[in-house]
């Protein structure tokens, strides 16, 4: 009985009291997470608030799901048979015979962006080859071009050079960007010589130059006094208003 009555007594004035700080800030202003005020704790945000957690559809979030979405299943099937056959080339004909050749434009062109992403550049060239032969095909220069990167940064340069042959055969000619990655490639593939052929084609080009391209080749000609010169002469013509860094000389050996 003594429970009943204050139970009955007190409940309302419980009630009112929680009801009354409902209403005198609502919760979603309240700033999350919490800092404690207590010294050496904080609360964990990964944890769930008041028993919710963060709504989560399953999916997988960032760079690999945006990318995996935009390709179909058959096509991530025939990269998964062209990565496991890559070694062995009687099989990979084959595959590529049975599955390969009979994927649509788009999913064609889906593996080959990402055998690239994923720095398979041999097998991206066999795609791109077996492209070259679709009714569909027509010469386009952002193809050579993320192809011709991706062998450069890939320190395949002879590829990268039988691409290049290929795409001018076609009337196409490179950006900026494609010519500064093959300078780069050439450079680190320790072939000044051909990063200077490339250079001269560049030159000639009917795009107006572009100032990166002369700095790498001013950085990575240091040992090559010479040729670094010519490049340096060519540089403060077409761009006087900028500046060459000339490291002292016994740094590098230079006198």
């Amino acid at each position: 009985m003594a429970i009943r009555g204050f139970s009955r007594s007190k409940l309302p004035i419980f009630a009112s009291v929680f009801l009354r700080g409902l209403t005198r800030r609502p919760i979603r202003d309240i700033p999350l997470p919490v800092k404690s005020k207590i010294t050496g704790f904080q609360p964990d945000s990964s944890r769930p608030i008041c028993g919710f957690r963060p709504y989560h559809d399953g999916r997988p979030r960032g760079p690999l799901w945006r990318s995996r979405k935009a390709i179909g299943k058959e096509a991530l099937f025939v990269i998964q048979g062209l990565k496991r056959f890559k070694e062995d080339e009687e099989k990979l004909q084959k595959f590529m015979k049975s599955h390969v050749s009979r994927l649509l434009k788009l999913d064609m062109i889906s593996v080959l962006g990402e055998l690239e992403r994923q720095e398979e550049v041999a097998l991206a060239v066999k795609i791109f080859r077996l492209i070259q032969k679709q009714d569909w095909y027509k010469p386009d220069v952002f193809m050579y071009k993320d192809l011709i990167i991706a062998l450069a940064g890939s320190k395949k340069m002879d590829d990268a050079m039988e691409l290049w042959e290929s795409m001018r055969k076609e009337d196409l000619f490179p950006d900026s960007q494609t010519y500064t990655e093959v300078i780069r490639g050439f450079l680190r593939y320790g072939s000044p010589s051909d990063a200077m052929n490339i250079y001269e084609d560049m030159k000639k080009s009917p795009d107006p130059p572009d100032e990166l391209p002369f700095r790498i080749l001013l950085k990575g000609l240091l040992p090559h006094p010479l040729l670094r010169n010519k490049v340096k002469q060519d540089f403060e013509e077409l761009f006087p208003d900028q500046n060459v860094y000339d490291p002292p000389e016994e740094i590098f050996g230079l006198r």
